[in-house]
């Protein structure tokens, strides 16, 4: 009869041949899979990282009061790599990122290559402070310059300029340190913005060097401040 037909195809069906083991039988290859994405999209985005602070912009954590109030301990800064890169030099009142080997500090024999080259990847992410060779300051004179502290003002010359200071920190005096240079051409005259707190090219005087810092050991010029999120802006400089 026409009636027992549907019971009859009903009775007759059965599940299309895997559909029923392949819900349960990979259940966990999912997971596995968006695990082990995730791990090799991190390890991706990590090298991204690491090539661009290579080249281009650099986190950088400030570890110190040398440069406040423009910069304070814990700022994390971001490094233009390239602002020099294509024969633009250091100008006066550019904030710059130096290697400080050789005329802030002295030369040092390696040490461990693997807890190097680990601090250096946590350095170039901002994790971790900089290298203890690296330097942020403040160039006050170029090339050229003939730079006297001070002049009857107790302020700092340029080229018989007396310079206006904003940046500095409240209080202080634009050194206590009485110094005149002329800077070599192909160096850099670098203080910090709170001077009785910075260690900077007026402490190396008598050093090898002078306190100059070559160009060539620049790394780059902060202008941004990346962290914390309520002081995120633009560093800017100031020509003197």
């Amino acid at each position: 009869m026409d009636t027992e037909a549907p019971h009859t195809e009903r009775g007759h069906s059965s599940p299309r041949e895997g559909e029923g083991r392949s819900r349960f039988a990979f259940s966990g290859v999912g997971p596995r899979l968006t695990l082990r994405r995730a791990g090799l999209l991190g390890v991706v985005l990590t090298v991204f990282v690491l090539l661009f602070s290579h080249f281009a912009v650099q986190p950088f954590l400030i570890p110190s009061r040398s440069m406040e109030p423009t910069l304070q301990v814990g700022d994390r800064v971001l490094v233009n790599k390239l602002a020099y890169r294509f024969g633009d030099p250091p100008r006066r009142g550019d904030l710059v990122v130096f290697d400080g080997t050789g005329s802030f500090v002295r030369e040092r024999p390696d040490g461990n290559p693997i807890g190097t080259v680990l601090h250096g990847a946590a350095s170039a992410l901002g994790l971790a402070e900089p290298s203890d060779t690296d330097f942020v300051k403040r160039v006050v004179g170029v090339g050229g310059d003939d730079v006297v502290c001070c002049d009857a003002g107790g302020r700092v010359e340029v080229n018989g300029v007396p310079l206006e200071e904003p940046y500095l920190y409240p209080g202080d005096a634009p050194s206590k340190v009485p110094f005149r240079i002329v800077v070599p051409l192909g160096t850099l005259w670098v203080m910090g913005d709170h001077r009785a707190h910075s260690r900077d090219s007026r402490d190396h005087l008598g050093e090898p060097g002078g306190g100059m810092v070559p160009v060539e050991k620049v790394i780059g010029r902060v202008d941004w401040i990346g962290w914390p999120v309520s002081r995120w802006g633009v560093v800017g400089g100031a020509d003197g």
